[in-house]
């Protein structure tokens, strides 16, 4: 599979013994044969390696932007965040992608390839399984962006609904999600509502479209939020976590994924609840 020009290789493997010409690893001693080792920045908590999504990316991007100015041409990675076993294997895995589709674009880039190291077969299959859809879906799905989204803020009258992501970037947010081919932004809306909380809207109505480049850490999002009524039984769908209402006394105190919390915040002072 490729990622614009960089061929994409998952194999069961020692990291150390590959013919690459650099190898990404945090903590990596001993004999390679690679040309070079990248440490990847992480942070410690009591000595001890302690990952989290976004140092996951941000030692996955740095990597990259290194292996850009060594002009390297082939890179190897370990799943960034599971050797230490703290961070999900399929999460590492979407991270790293979205960070080399960024790198990708970058018209001066020597990287032609960048390889996987599994340490066992099962892992190996999940992750090849894992990299092989996602690219496909990011490719051929998406397209090469910006992407259009929409963001559903849902009252009810205890609170509005918040969804827990399964997916980088985790955390608390809005329903919502991509805009589907041949579909308006009001029809994307209701069926994001009903595939991930199981409502049927009433008065769904524009607030506002969120456009900042940097408001995704995944890539650049083009946002439209409504507001609306739920109704029927919140339950959450295949594409959320779980689900909860929240009061809107309470919603200031959360953490959230994206720019959440500031389409919250500008939701409550226009409805003075803030």
């Amino acid at each position: 599979m490729k990622i614009g020009d960089i061929q994409i290789q998952v194999v069961q493997a020692d990291i150390g013994r590959l013919r690459v010409d650099a190898i990404v690893h945090p903590w990596h001693k001993g004999r390679i044969k690679a040309d070079c080792v990248i440490h990847a920045e992480m942070s410690r908590c009591s000595g001890n390696p302690c990952w989290d999504q976004d140092i996951v990316r941000h030692a996955a991007a740095d990597a990259l932007r290194r292996a850009q100015e060594l002009k390297i041409k082939s890179l190897a990675f370990s799943p960034l965040g599971c050797d230490a076993g703290q961070f999900p294997l399929i999460g590492s895995a979407k991270i790293m992608i979205q960070e080399i589709m960024k790198a990708s674009r970058d018209p001066q880039i020597s990287l032609k390839k960048v390889v996987f190291c599994l340490p066992d077969r099962e892992t190996c299959e999940v992750f090849e399984k894992t990299v092989s859809a996602y690219v496909r879906h990011l490719q051929e799905d998406l397209g090469p962006g910006p992407y259009v989204t929409v963001d559903i803020i849902i009252e009810l009258s205890q609170g509005i609904i918040l969804v827990e992501r399964s997916n980088p970037p985790y955390g608390w947010a809005l329903p919502g999600g991509f805009l589907d081919r041949a579909e308006s932004l009001e029809q994307a809306a209701i069926r994001e509502t009903k595939e991930e909380t199981n409502l049927n809207l009433v008065n769904l109505r524009q607030f506002h479209t969120y456009s900042q480049p940097g408001r995704d850490p995944r890539f650049h999002t083009v946002s439209t939020v409504f507001i609306a009524e739920g109704q029927g039984e919140p339950r959450a769908g295949d594409d959320a976590k779980n689900l909860k209402i929240v009061r809107y006394e309470d919603l200031p105190e959360l953490d959230y994924a994206f720019d959440h919390k500031m389409i919250i915040k500008e939701y409550l002072i226009e409805r003075n609840f803030y």
